[in-house]
């Protein structure tokens, strides 16, 4: 962002009401307390872009996310309102998490990168470009991904520390894998129309993408054209269905195995889970949300 716009920053938590003080963007000051974890920083110009830090982030790295994501956004000619978030790490030496959302086109759109503190902004800025750009073309992600190695690595039993419910697509493979790729997810939970089951998309070598059922192993029906397609993204069926697993042996078989995430029908629900590892090594499991009514 030009350092003729303004910056606003707030160190209150979110769910507290906030009083800003506009200072300029290339003069970022912050008065870390232990006790607030989590700062919040928005710009005062349009279009809206708004950093939350968490842990010990550096004002500078503030200032550098407004201007390198700013500049990005402006390249595209996107006046969407942006949230970055920026999460130093626990432990020194461990990389910073960079997290860039915004909508394009009314479709949620995100970047999550990681990198050496300095530099992981720099890597979300680049990361969302080439997102940008890709949705402008029509081009669909290619993987493995070098820039987002999966977190693979046999480890000890790791603790399930997060659970998230979530209300879940119902619709195709070729959907849930354009969510997949808007998202940047490594792993996506959704309800797949064609045989009612729960089901995950996540990304394969080369161009594509798996799909694994709770039970049907058929083959998906080939990629829908729309807006929702990512170009003519191949969905490639498991042959095997989701295991019928515990969460607790869930989480020792990802752990054990070294896996990045794990697809499986909890024993206590019937229903699919999705339980992944996260940058700290521990494990968040995502389960559907009850529907209302």
């Amino acid at each position: 962002m030009d350092s003729s716009k303004r910056v606003r920053r707030s160190s209150a938590p979110r769910s507290v009401a906030m009083r800003r003080r506009p200072v300029a963007a290339g003069r970022i000051r912050s008065t870390p307390a232990p006790e607030r974890a989590v700062q919040q920083w928005s710009t005062a110009g349009d279009p809206v872009l708004a950093v939350t830090t968490s842990g010990e982030v550096e004002p500078a790295e503030v200032t550098r996310a407004v201007r390198a994501i700013g500049r990005v956004l402006r390249r595209h000619r996107l006046d969407a309102t942006t949230r970055v978030r920026v999460t130093a790490p626990a432990r020194p030496g461990d990389p910073t998490l960079v997290q860039a959302n915004l909508c394009l086109r009314d479709l949620p759109t995100r970047v999550q990168v990681t990198g050496p503190r300095g530099f992981a902004v720099t890597f979300a800025a680049e990361r969302l470009d080439r997102r940008l750009a890709r949705a402008a073309s029509g081009e669909a992600r290619a993987w493995p991904d070098p820039a987002r190695p999966p977190l693979t690595a046999v480890t000890a039993v790791r603790p399930i520390v997060r659970s998230k419910q979530c209300l879940l697509l119902d619709g195709t493979a070729a959907e849930a894998a354009a969510v997949l790729d808007a998202m940047d997810y490594e792993a996506y939970l959704f309800v797949d129309a064609e045989t009612g089951e729960d089901a995950v998309v996540h990304w394969v070598d080369g161009v594509g993408a798996g799909l694994i059922r709770q039970r049907s192993t058929r083959p998906a029906p080939s990629p829908m054209t729309g807006p929702l397609s990512v170009g003519a993204l191949p969905v490639r069926t498991s042959a095997e269905p989701a295991p019928v697993l515990t969460r607790a042996a869930a989480a020792h078989r990802l752990c054990r195995a070294g896996l990045p995430f794990l697809f499986f029908t909890d024993t206590a629900t019937g229903r699919g889970a999705l339980l992944y590892r996260r940058y700290d090594g521990d494990l968040t499991l995502v389960t559907p949300a009850a529907a209302a009514g």
